[in-house]
């Protein structure tokens, strides 16, 4: 498998090194337009992104969301030793780096060349050697029922358009009685402003609008975009897929934990969730 170069930014970048919108809509955004705004997106913002974060999620480590939730301690996964592993939205890998030194048989999957970058320059870094797929979890290059265990630790799931298809497509790769875990931002996350200050806690969208969230260039092109469901959408994606949901969990945050991550903070976490996460397998 070979790792993408990460590619030149082609979006204009603001001080903080992350593309700068022309402008904001509410609109639709099918598949394909989703999947090409956000390739652009993660490419160029990948340096910036894993500049702010990349100390929090490590080199070899498996951070499930802002909260602090880690496989180290949660054990969603279930023994990994041994078993084939599928990640979806790897960014730079540290959970399948934490994956393999674990013991498991990993693929770490990303939408973003630029983010593999990345991921390949700390496997060199870190002697923990993953392999490495550029792909779409909407079309997974993978045989059927070729993996034991799939999961998504804050991944692309919240960008795809069709997460109905993404999520037939991981249940076919998956093995009979193989699980897959995911987390994704909150569904409550999307009525409320992107404040991580508690006294902006307000109602300012309905909850229930799933028009998608775009970001746009200077000629109008979609640069970033964002789908939301409500907690019943997503349990029924799941559902439809094939799967059996066998738990919901909301993280609360973690006792002394003060890395703030955007509108994720100590101060909200303690009023409101910020990450759903869904812990799911095909029936054997």
């Amino acid at each position: 498998m070979d790792t993408p170069a990460a590619p030149p930014p082609d979006l204009l970048l603001a001080d903080d090194g992350y593309p700068a919108p022309s402008g904001v809509a509410r609109r639709p955004a099918g598949t394909a337009e989703s999947v090409r705004a956000n390739r652009r997106w993660w490419d160029a913002a990948a340096p910036a992104y894993l500049a702010e974060h990349g100390g929090d999620l490590g080199d070899v480590d498996f951070l499930w969301c802002p909260e602090g939730l880690r496989e180290a301690e949660a054990h969603l996964l279930g023994e990994v030793a041994g078993r084939r592993v599928l990640e979806v939205g790897c960014g730079s890998a540290p959970c399948s780096r934490w994956l393999r030194r674990e013991g498991a048989d990993v693929v770490a999957l990303d939408l973003s060349g630029g983010m593999l970058a990345r991921a390949a320059e700390l496997n060199r870094a870190t002697g923990i050697d993953v392999p490495l797929l550029q792909a779409d979890v909407g079309a997974l290059p993978l045989t059927s029922a070729s993996v034991d265990v799939a999961c998504s630790a804050f991944g692309g799931l919240p960008f795809v358009a069709d997460v109905e298809a993404a999520l037939a497509e991981v249940a076919r790769v998956l093995r009979p009685g193989g699980r897959f875990v995911a987390s994704v931002n909150h569904p409550m996350r999307w009525p409320l402003p992107d404040s991580p200050d508690p006294e902006d806690l307000r109602v300012v969208s309905s909850y229930f609008d799933r028009t998608p969230y775009v970001e746009t260039d200077e000629d109008g092109r979609a640069v970033y975009v964002e789908h939301h469901r409500t907690v019943g959408d997503w349990v029924r994606a799941v559902v439809g897929a094939g799967l059996v949901l066998d738990d919901l969990l909301e993280p609360e945050w973690t006792p002394g934990r003060t890395q703030q991550w955007g509108q994720w903070s100590p101060a909200r976490g303690a009023l409101v969730p910020g990450t759903l996460v869904l812990v799911c397998r095909k029936p054997a």
